[in-house]
């Protein structure tokens, strides 16, 4: 899977969004190799040759995986026929999962008056539509955006915002169910959550509804700093049979060379949202 996940649609759907005057049904015809794709109509903007593209990131500035997505972004960009400095510019900001953060730089891109705005997580899209209900805003990985209200539904999203679905809140019951398979003695579960955000509670609500089944105790454990991260689990290894389970959020994201370190400290089996954590587990071995 490329680094934006599904790259080639998302960059074709911000590319839509610079021309003017497509149609819904070309939009389709286009686009009908995608799962989740919903056409937001042509807006048009007159700066001469040079379009602009807002780009607001979940991940730290110097994060090795934002850093591939933004490459991976321009090269697939630019095989669309859009150089940046020639026919567009890119304003990116990186918030690192801080939600103060996300404010204030989608207060700042969208005063500049972009053509269309990525937004690479759920958080940065609803920091944006708390902006702006004009611009178009083209999501990358978002949670539920149903009932976070970024879409009126799947089928007609309505309103100013378009993108993918990373998953939906039933994907944690299975992801409890890959942890009994690959370590079957797992009786309690630590599950790394973002409280603050509602796809951090739906996450954790899909994985406690079937953990009596499995016979598993959940212990939730919040991902709002390092310090948090840290003494929680390594109270949470002081006892055995312990497995750990990482949602998707910006924040464990954020840190997550810190949970992959201790995960292996602790010797806990531990199944990750994302990619991601893979390759930096694979990073981290000696």
């Amino acid at each position: 899977m490329p680094p934006f996940g599904q790259l080639d649609f998302i960059v074709t759907m911000l590319v839509l969004s610079l021309g003017a005057g497509m149609r819904r049904r070309e939009f389709i015809k286009l686009l009908g190799g995608a799962t989740v794709v919903w056409p937001i109509a042509g807006r048009a903007q007159q700066r001469g040759q040079i379009a602009r593209i807002g780009v607001l990131m979940s991940t730290a500035v110097d994060d090795p995986e934002g850093q591939a997505r933004i490459t991976a972004f321009r090269r697939d960009l630019q095989k669309l026929g859009w150089t940046e400095g020639q026919n567009v510019r890119i304003d990116i900001r990186s918030a690192g999962g801080d939600a103060a953060l996300d404010r204030k730089f989608a207060t700042e891109l969208v005063a500049l008056t972009p053509d269309v705005i990525l937004a690479t997580a759920s958080q940065t899209v609803a920091a944006l539509q708390a902006v702006t209900r004009t611009v178009p805003i083209v999501f990358a990985n978002a949670v539920d955006p149903v009932g976070a209200g970024f879409v009126d539904s799947l089928a007609r999203p309505g309103g100013n915002a378009t993108g993918f679905v990373l998953f939906e809140y039933g994907m944690g019951a299975k992801w409890l169910e890959l942890l009994k398979e690959i370590a079957p003695n797992v009786t309690r579960v630590a599950v790394l959550r973002d409280p603050a955000i509602a796809s951090g509670t739906g996450q954790f609500g899909a994985i406690q509804s079937v953990a009596p089944t499995f016979g598993v105790e959940l212990t939730p454990v919040n991902v709002r700093d390092s310090g948090e991260i840290e003494r929680a689990i390594s109270a949470f290894a002081h006892s055995s049979n312990g497995g750990l389970i990482v949602t998707a959020a910006p924040l464990a994201l954020v840190h997550r060379d810190l949970i992959v370190t201790l995960a292996n400290r602790h010797r806990l089996c531990a199944v990750y949202s994302v990619r991601a954590f893979v390759t930096t587990n694979w990073h981290l071995q000696p």
